[in-house]
């Protein structure tokens, strides 16, 4: 995969890449949105902790299929409110770690999810050859 963020466009806000070429014949593994809820049930109270397991869960995902953080392409999330951002943010810098080439990114403020405690919802776009 190759990031793309042209020089003719501004910078990103953030870790991210503004786009990613994922070659041909890559196997694609898409996750559904993950919520910040644990295996037991449990959900944290907290934004970041929300974050935090919404990525241990993707990696879950990815790791049954033989792939890593570093083979996403692309994030996907949403939160529930504008203060949630640096929250989010720390746990996706987190997740996707030192790496060479960062995925797209979307982030998109939304009025709610299923249950009134969650504040964090994410979902992946991973490919590999």
């Amino acid at each position: 995969m190759r990031a793309l963020s042209p020089n003719n466009v501004h910078e990103p806000f953030g870790r991210y890449a503004h786009g990613t070429e994922i070659p041909r014949g890559a196997r694609l593994v898409q996750t559904s949105g993950q919520l910040g809820i644990r295996r037991d049930g449990s959900i944290p109270e907290d934004a970041y902790t929300q974050a935090v397991v919404c990525f241990e869960n993707i990696a879950r995902i990815l790791e049954d299929c033989g792939m890593t953080s570093q083979q996403v392409a692309h994030i996907s999330a949403y939160v529930t409110d504008r203060e949630y951002f640096p929250a989010y943010m720390r746990a996706r810098d987190e997740f996707i770690g030192a790496t060479d080439r960062l995925p797209s990114s979307t982030l998109l403020i939304v009025s709610g999810f299923t249950k009134p405690e969650f504040k964090v919802e994410v979902e992946v776009l991973a490919a590999s050859k």
